[in-house]
């Protein structure tokens, strides 16, 4: 048999997406009713950006590049598209701002943030700040979080000599412990069956056995989500792009998830990363984007399923391209595709319009203005938060004129 071309991959994976999804029943469904689910992006808090950092970081620049350069009136960045805002540094509260404002207004419900822990190694700690920024916000703008943990860090900090292996599950049993203390304490973070939501990513972290170990130390109940395998202590797991295998590896997702209390699908919009441009190793693979449809496909079947809990990959993962952040090559085009099918599916009554997810870039032009109206601006915000959208754009409409 002849090998596929990548047209005919990605259309067999829209076929294949359309014929044999599936998941679990969700804890959380009722009766007699459509179930209680959530619409959360898998958001990455690691990038570092002039004049709000010190330096351009890692993930812009991928060792290689220098966004100081321009080229066509853009940034040089380690990636294949361009952020519509330009180049970002996610601790910037004001970029939060505009980030959750426009998940929010395209029907998503929250973040499920990359997290690495409270160690002070490598850019452990910056991720650690701008986590707890985006937290905050997402209180104040009544939008929910939760958490993915890198158990990667465990054995970097092993290599490293900053804990004995020996204290490796130990450790992570810490984390969780300062997570219960504080994070899973707020009213937005994410339950499931009544308890915190926390998820891991990756294979190369702690062991099956270590992660029982682990969550047995820290005493914490939560419901546990892997990622692609349920491990022997999650209640089931999650699924992720895949690209140098995508069509078997979501077929083995569907046929694995069948037997698990709870599943979290993932809809993603291409794969697309910078790694061998970089120089830094070879490319993953490539899913192509296929005009949105991949994406379509993906989140309409993921909605239409019972699982209490569907990721979109990735808000912001602009190495890898998965992101549905607005571009200037995409610009809106999959957050619009959210707002669609959100009301199609389990909400009728989401009325926002693509023109209101222009709403927020408004807001934080408006706060990069010398002049700016802040308690004008702050008003907006709040319209915006208690849906109340024509007032919003009155007000914007009057700060511009």
């Amino acid at each position: 048999m002849l090998p596929l071309s990548i047209k005919s991959r990605s259309q067999l994976l829209v076929v294949l997406i359309a014929l044999s999804f599936h998941c679990p029943l969700s804890a959380q469904e009722r009766p007699n009713a459509a179930p209680v689910k959530l619409v959360l992006a898998h958001y990455m808090p690691w990038f570092e950006a002039k004049p709000i950092s010190p330096k351009w970081g890692w993930h812009w620049t991928m060792g290689r590049f220098d966004p100081e350069k321009k080229i066509d009136q853009r940034s040089e960045l380690a990636s294949h598209y361009y952020p519509l805002i330009g180049p970002y540094d996610s601790g910037d509260l004001d970029v939060i701002e505009y980030q959750l404002l426009t998940m929010k207004l395209a029907g998503i419900d929250g973040v499920i943030v990359d997290w690495y822990g409270l160690t002070n190694f490598r850019d452990y700690a910056i991720l650690h700040r701008n986590t707890t920024r985006l937290l905050e916000s997402a209180e104040r703008l009544k939008m929910k979080f939760a958490i993915c943990y890198e158990d990667q860090t465990i054995p970097a900090l092993v290599e490293a000599k900053r804990i004995q292996n020996e204290n490796r599950t130990s450790h992570a049993a810490s984390e969780i412990q300062w997570l219960s203390k504080y994070w899973f304490q707020s009213p937005s973070y994410v339950r499931v069956d009544g308890k915190p939501l926390l998820l891991s990513f990756g294979q190369t972290g702690l062991s099956d056995a270590e992660w029982s170990d682990c969550l047995a130390q820290a005493k914490t109940p939560v419901t546990y989500i892997s990622q692609h395998h349920r491990r022997a202590a999650a209640v089931g797991a999650f699924d992720w792009p895949v690209p140098s295998d995508a069509l078997n590896a979501l077929k083995r997702f569907q046929k694995e998830s069948k037997n698990w209390k709870h599943a979290i699908p993932v809809a993603f919009p291409r794969f697309v990363d910078f790694y061998a441009e970089a120089k830094i190793g070879k490319s993953y693979g490539r899913i192509e984007d296929n005009q949105g449809k991949s994406f379509r496909t993906m989140l309409k079947q993921s909605l239409q399923s019972n699982a209490s809990v569907v990721q979109l990959a990735t808000w912001n993962d602009w190495g890898e391209g998965t992101q549905i952040e607005p571009s200037v090559e995409f610009g809106y085009r999959d957050l619009e595709t959210v707002q669609v099918l959100r009301r199609q599916t389990i909400d009728p009554q989401f009325a926002n319009q693509p023109e209101d997810l222009r709403l927020p870039l408004r807001v934080l032009q408006g706060r990069r203005m010398a002049n700016a109206d802040i308690d004008r601006l702050d008003r907006v915000v709040q319209a915006i938060v208690d849906d109340k959208l024509s007032q919003a754009r009155d007000s914007l409409s009057e700060i511009q004129e």
